[in-house]
């Protein structure tokens, strides 16, 4: 076995020495804590709520329970081996370089693919609020705003998180605050709906529940940015520990907690609450007098937030990758404590996703957001597997660094695996996901199959 398997730091990785730490605690817990608020919570949950109707809330508190889970995990690896590279380090140091490339290159394309999805979501808001303006001018700007930032320091990605993420918490806590009012029928000029809009539990039976389910799993995306994040700090292990251990009130809270909210305010088969979304149709229905354009600029917000962490975390898994050994080296090079050419090549790819919508919608587009479609679940397996093997050798060789540990171990690893599994088989059971599900299988295959000829191929040289 290699020597990436020991519990020393992977091989050819020498980024404490390169990257700075510009990152404070306040940064970290910010991002933890915004982190959460995904641009999937505003923007897709419209259309799970649309399909399982008040069952969204189950499909969410279920997704939930995975995601910490996966999270506890991941923080138990990140305590004890910080790195930038996240679960993609862990991965090859439990089972060698093939499977950190595997699942560091596969998230590295979700993560470019999703920086152009976003900077188009946010530029239709721009659009429709400046008629007439072309939306790929706005993305183009998002684009040279938050790679700018990106290049310039590390700071500038955590100032621009602390600020984002502050907004995305207070407009989510006094959403929370006056949908409870409302509900409670405290809240001056609204009645009570009391249950009346939750009658029906299941509209669409299990079907409906399904596709909720599936739309709510693919909702807590991004949760990872801050185990990468922490290695840029000056003390890695207490945020990393921190978030992980504050993680399952924020989900309870801001996802579990909103989708009660919506539902029991909103009649689920509104037309509302997927063409303009549920948080701002919740806000009209309460007649507040422009809620529902402020909730816009948070979905704003949101999105931006998301495109920032998104360059960010993308530039620093391919930054590691490349330190290990398993990449063109070009994207290696740092000044200034920043890897400025990956983050300038992170996002060239993610403005090549824009181009690639205007110029092939039709072939081009859709295949690669096929591809991307599944690749979550399958870093949340090559976390839950490192989880597996590192924990024992961890017990074994180096206890002292189980800072934070996962519960219930390893019963609670293997739950979340067959949890990964059964969304897996749902996935299968759908049209719409199950050409995600194959073209993410393919992908996946494809970049193991280079990983590992690029692993036999170093271990030769060497």
């Amino acid at each position: 076995m290699p020597s990436s398997t020991t519990t020393d730091t992977p091989p050819r990785q020498r980024e404490a020495a390169a990257l700075s730490h510009g990152l404070k605690q306040r940064h970290l817990s910010m991002i933890a804590l915004g982190g959460v608020i995904g641009a999937g919570l505003f923007v897709g949950s419209g259309a799970g709520i649309a399909a399982a109707g008040p069952s969204i809330v189950l499909a969410y508190a279920a997704s939930g329970l995975l995601v910490m889970l996966v999270m506890r995990m991941l923080g138990e690896m990140s305590a004890a081996y910080p790195s930038s590279g996240s679960f993609s380090a862990h991965a090859e140091r439990a089972f060698g370089p093939w499977a950190g490339f595997t699942a560091g290159w596969s998230f590295w394309v979700l993560l470019c693919t999703a920086v152009g999805l976003e900077g188009m979501g946010a530029a239709k808001i721009v659009t429709g609020w400046l008629p007439g303006t072309p939306q790929w001018m706005w993305v183009a700007l998002f684009m040279v705003v938050f790679c700018g930032a990106n290049l310039a320091a590390v700071k500038n990605f955590g100032e621009f998180e602390f600020w984002f993420a502050a907004l995305k918490v207070g407009a989510i806590s006094l959403f929370l605050v006056l949908g409870v009012l409302a509900v409670a029928g405290v809240l001056p000029g609204t009645d009570s709906p009391g249950a009346s809009n939750l009658t029906d539990l299941l509209p669409h039976g299990g079907q409906g529940l399904i596709i909720g389910l599936l739309a709510s799993v693919f909702a807590y995306g991004g949760l990872e940015t801050v185990t990468i994040a922490a290695a840029e700090s000056r003390d890695p292990v207490r945020g990393v520990a921190s978030a992980v251990r504050t993680a399952m009130w924020r989900i309870a809270l801001f996802y579990v907690g909103s989708m009660a909210v919506i539902v029991t305010l909103v009649p689920w088969d509104s037309a509302e609450v997927v063409e303009k979304g549920p948080y701002v149709a919740a806000l009209d229905h309460l007649g507040i007098p422009g809620a529902g354009q402020l909730m816009n600029v948070v979905v704003l917000v949101a999105l931006l937030s998301a495109m920032n962490a998104n360059i960010y975390g993308s530039s620093r898994i391919a930054y590691s990758l490349v330190e290990r050994g398993q990449g063109p080296k070009g994207l290696a090079r740092v000044s200034g404590g920043v890897p400025r050419v990956a983050v300038l090549v992170s996002s060239v790819f993610g403005f090549a996703c824009v181009l690639l919508s205007y110029w092939r919608p039709d072939d081009v587009f859709p295949w690669l957001l096929n591809m991307i479609g599944a690749v979550i679940l399958i870093v949340w397996i090559f976390i839950a597997v490192s989880q597996l093997r590192l924990r024992r050798r961890l017990e074994r060789e180096a206890p002292q660094k189980l800072v934070v540990r996962m519960w219930a171990f390893p019963v609670l690893t293997w739950v979340a695996l067959a949890g990964m599994a059964a969304v897996f088989v749902l996935m299968a059971r759908q049209p719409d996901t199950r050409v995600q599900l194959y073209s993410t299988g393919g992908m996946t295959l494809f970049l193991a199959a280079v990983g590992y000829a690029w692993q036999r191929t170093r271990a030769r040289r060497d």
